[in-house]
């Protein structure tokens, strides 16, 4: 096995990155063993927060436990954002132009605020829209929903506007974690990774037994993790086998 630690995350854009929310769920596995979930620390809030996710998750991370984290919100936008906003093909400078127009980890914002609001800070969000009709390749692949597809059952859009902040915390936080595959497609020996994970192609694997949705979905995540790093199928994905100009694209897309 590569990793010694396996963790999902299901992950909310509910409310304000404060708030304690039911539907986000973190499950963790170690050294082969099953996956738990894990609560937020003691005296804190009943259900976590996507800022005490965060710090978490740095945590964790940061530990000399090789570590893949998955959580299932898009770390990316497609290219066509890219085309009709002028942006560098660069992941780490698109992360930084997105925190600029939608700083959803500040206190008391909500990302519907940011949509609906007509205020100066929602204006200069709505610089940075998408189209509902633009899909990264992996969505097309995977019969995902659209990053810019909101208020539908098993919208991602949400949860991305509210978590790429926070993805940008955990990166500038932790310069040595490899963010698949923005720091290429091979993962060292002895490193931890983060990933973005689609919990749909995993679910159908493990029984559900008394877990909500969103239980579900992170203890399969972290499940799946497991049990395909021990038997080759991760190594597999990790290395999809691309044209070259998906593999240029995979590089910020």
């Amino acid at each position: 096995m590569h990793f010694q630690r396996t963790i999902g995350v299901d992950y909310s854009g509910a409310e304000t990155a404060d708030s304690s929310l039911k539907g986000l769920r973190v499950y963790m596995t170690a050294g082969g063993g099953p996956a738990v979930e894990i609560n937020p620390p003691p005296g804190s809030k009943r259900y976590w927060t996507r800022r005490g996710l965060a710090l978490w998750l740095t945590e964790r991370l940061a530990e000399p436990v090789p570590t893949i984290a998955g959580i299932d919100h898009a770390f990316s936008f497609p290219e066509a954002y890219f085309d009709r906003h002028s942006l560098p093909r660069d992941w780490d400078a698109f992360l930084d132009d997105f925190h600029d127009h939608w700083p959803t980890d500040q206190p008391n914002l909500y990302v519907d605020f940011l949509r609906h609001q007509g205020d100066a800070q929602a204006a200069h969000a709505a610089l940075r829209k998408g189209e509902t009709r633009w899909r990264r390749r992996s969505e097309d692949v995977a019969k995902a929903k659209s990053v810019f597809h909101f208020d539908v059952t098993g919208q991602v859009a949400k949860s991305t506007h509210a978590g790429l902040p926070f993805l940008r915390r955990i990166r500038r936080s932790l310069p040595g974690l490899h963010v698949w595959p923005y720091d290429g497609w091979e993962i060292s020996d002895g490193a931890s990774a983060l990933v973005e994970a689609y919990p749909r192609l995993y679910r159908p694997g493990y029984p559900v037994d008394d877990r909500t949705a969103d239980q579900q979905d992170a203890f399969a995540t972290a499940s799946w993790l497991r049990d395909a790093d021990a038997d080759g199928r991760l190594a597999e994905a990790l290395a999809p086998k691309l044209t070259g100009d998906s593999v240029r694209c995979a590089s910020y897309e």
